[in-house]
């Protein structure tokens, strides 16, 4: 044997000489000549013009690679595991797949997950729902559902927050080199116990925002009551709401107390019956979001600062933003209803 011929059958031919070789099978001539005229191994002659009859080409076709560890009857059984336990790990994944008889690598494990959509992701905190909250929750959804988009305009949404100076909400990502992960201009300053915190009560229609309050200390039903005398129909003549407005809160005790209630009745403020332990549906939530993201931006360094600058953002939010998000209440009352009463994607 040469040692053209050799070294061929190690290597992959160029796809030129593969060319070749079938066009001179396609001219009539056999393997034996082929091989003799090109130097190629008549075996690789048969095996180049098998290979063109079956896919119409002589281009390197894609490999099936390194066979897969997990088999498909215990990939599949990962994934009922999964799909029954959504908050197993992968470390009880490996004491089943042991169990299998098919010992894999968390690796391998996490990769045949990710082969059937599969991904670990931090999971989303939402309150937890009775069967009588969820059962609230549609009725409330479907009582609503047909209400106009003027009657929704009309709405003064509110609630409270609670913003960090620092802490979870000034979570932020650093272009860095490694083993320089402490370096000062790398690390984001936090204190004990967040470096102190300010709570917030505000509210907002699809006219824009309205009053933004810092409330001081422990917040009672005397003190919210306080709060809606100072804020409540001076937000809704801002927004020009008028008169005939409608107040969403939620079931806080102190939203419900009896000196609420009464201050809330002697001056005829039209209540939005709320359902419990539903935030999703209060579009609200979305711009404590906004303002968080907002103010940590301007990293604040006392909570002087941040109460100014909560103010500050506050009044920034463009009035485009509060048309959207009521434009919204629709859709997150579908989303109960589709979801029957449970959590959303709100």
């Amino acid at each position: 044997m040469s040692e053209q011929m050799r070294i061929m059958r190690s290597k992959e031919l160029p796809k030129e000489l593969r060319d070749r070789i079938v066009a001179r099978h396609r001219s009539g001539q056999g393997y034996k000549r082929i091989s003799a005229a090109l130097k190629v191994p008549k075996s690789t002659v048969a095996s180049i013009i098998l290979k063109w009859k079956k896919f119409w080409t002589t281009r390197t076709l894609p490999r099936p690679g390194r066979p897969a560890k997990l088999s498909n009857h215990g990939r599949r059984a990962l994934v009922r595991e999964v799909k029954k336990n959504p908050k197993i790990t992968v470390a009880e994944l490996q004491r089943c797949s042991r169990e299998m008889g098919e010992s894999s690598t968390k690796s391998t494990i996490t990769a045949a997950l990710h082969q059937s959509g599969l991904y670990g992701r931090v999971a989303r905190r939402k309150p937890l729902l009775s069967a009588r909250h969820m059962k609230a929750c549609i009725e409330f959804a479907k009582k609503h559902m047909k209400d106009s988009q003027t009657m929704r305009n009309k709405i003064l949404w509110s609630d409270e927050t609670e913003i960090e100076l620092f802490g979870v909400n000034s979570k932020r990502y650093v272009w860095r080199k490694p083993g320089t992960a402490h370096h000062l201009p790398n690390t984001i300053p936090t204190v004990k116990h967040g470096g102190g915190s300010i709570r917030l009560w505000g509210c907002f229609s699809a006219a824009g925002t309205g009053r933004l309050v810092a409330i001081e200390g422990k917040t009672n039903a005397a003190k919210y009551r306080d709060i809606l005398e100072k804020n409540l129909f001076q937000s809704a003549q801002d927004l020009r709401l008028g008169r005939r407005f409608t107040f969403q809160q939620d079931n806080n005790p102190k939203h419900t107390a009896k000196i609420t209630k009464e201050w809330l009745r002697n001056n005829s403020v039209t209540i939005l019956d709320w359902p419990s332990q539903s935030p999703d549906l209060n579009p609200i939530e979305h711009l404590w979001r906004d303002l968080k993201m907002a103010v940590h931006q301007r990293s604040p360094s006392n909570l002087t600062e941040l109460e100014r600058i909560c103010k500050e953002e506050w009044q920034r939010i463009p009035k485009s933003r509060c048309e959207k998000l009521v434009a919204s209440f629709p859709r997150r009352l579908m989303a109960v209803i589709a979801q029957k009463g449970a959590s959303t994607q709100y």
